[in-house]
């Protein structure tokens, strides 16, 4: 891959982007903000950086796209701003109706902080083990939250909102991030153009752990439309039983309705442990607060890149930043084990 080169922006640094247009496809145009400069215009764009001291592999490049740019802090603005635009343009969501969804935290904080700007209620359920922070940050948003049992995971909270939204549909907008094409439409009508654009068209791999399945599936369909040979990896937590807040063991969990089975070049299990290993790794080697899952993506990364080097393949592998650590800092992880 070509050296490129690096422009200040107004969140840091990005990659300089070549000029590409889009080929046309058969999906619905995405729904615009209908006031220009507004808080949803400043969704997305996001800088993509390089790792050197964490990812130093012979012939491999590690590229993480830094969704924690976004205002409301994680990768999920961009499905929660397509699908709350997409309830308005279908007329499913007007005046008065609350918006209702399952969550593990970030769609949740994407729902609240454009639910509020936009006038509308917002009730969410997520485990209540989520982190401290995400609660918080939803408190102070005005999201009302249903706290659901911390054992069954998403899947609990996917299960109560189906309770609620049975108990009384004409109130609410039930936005069903799990199986609304909106969500994955997203990553398809922007976050791939943009890695596109920000890799000059020479990304080769792109990896992402699963959760809703959303930012995966969306960013894959459009990268294996646009960029001949790219390889398109899933990563997923290695147990049913795990720390990596907003992804999913799929083979022990309720499978995404968006899910497609057949688009992943291949499937790279992760543990926990790594995850929080990565974290302070990253942290300290390249100056990047991560997430949890942001540090899996990169272990998922690191690993797919380890295969390329043993079989004597060069890559320039793209993954994904999801969230930073504000929402981590008070788990324990980030103290050296003994």
């Amino acid at each position: 891959m070509r050296p490129l080169e690096r422009v200040p922006s107004r969140q840091g640094f990005f990659a300089r982007a070549v000029p590409h247009s889009p080929a046309p496809h058969s999906l619905r145009p995405s729904v615009e903000p209908a006031n220009p400069g507004n808080l949803l215009d400043q969704i997305g764009n996001t800088p993509l950086v390089r790792l050197n001291r964490s990812a130093d592999l012979p012939g491999v490049e590690i590229w993480l796209k830094l969704e924690f740019a976004n205002p409301g802090g994680s990768v999920k603005d961009r499905p929660a701003r397509n699908i709350i635009l997409e309830g308005e343009r279908s007329g499913r969501l007007a005046p008065g109706k609350t918006i209702l969804d399952a969550t593990s935290g970030n769609t949740g904080i994407g729902y609240a902080m454009i639910g509020a700007a936009r006038g509308y209620k917002v009730k969410l359920c997520l485990p209540a083990n989520a982190s401290p922070e995400r609660k918080l940050i939803l408190r102070a948003l005005g999201a009302e939250l249903v706290l659901t049992d911390p054992g069954e995971g998403s899947d609990g909270a996917f299960r109560k909102v189906r309770e609620l939204y049975a108990a009384d549909p004409d109130a609410h907008f039930y936005a069903d991030q799990y199986n609304n094409a909106a969500n994955w439409e997203a990553h398809f009508q922007t976050t791939a153009p943009e890695i596109i654009r920000q890799t000059q068209g020479q990304v080769t791999h792109f990896v992402a752990l699963l959760g809703t399945t959303g930012t995966f599936i969306g960013t894959s369909r459009r990268l294996k439309r646009d960029v001949p040979g790219v390889e398109c990896w899933s990563a997923q937590p290695a147990t049913p039983l795990h720390g990596v807040e907003g992804t999913k063991h799929l083979p022990a969990s309720i499978v995404p309705g968006i899910y497609d089975p057949d688009l992943a070049d291949g499937n790279l299990w992760i543990d926990t442990e790594d995850c929080y290993a990565m974290a302070r790794r990253v942290a300290r080697e390249e100056g990047l607060l991560l997430g949890i899952s942001a540090a899996g993506n990169v272990v998922a990364a690191r690993r797919l890149g380890e295969r390329l080097v043993a079989e004597g393949r060069p890559g320039v592998i793209v993954t994904i930043a999801c969230d930073g650590a504000a929402k981590y800092l008070n788990e324990g992880f980030w103290n050296d084990p003994d």
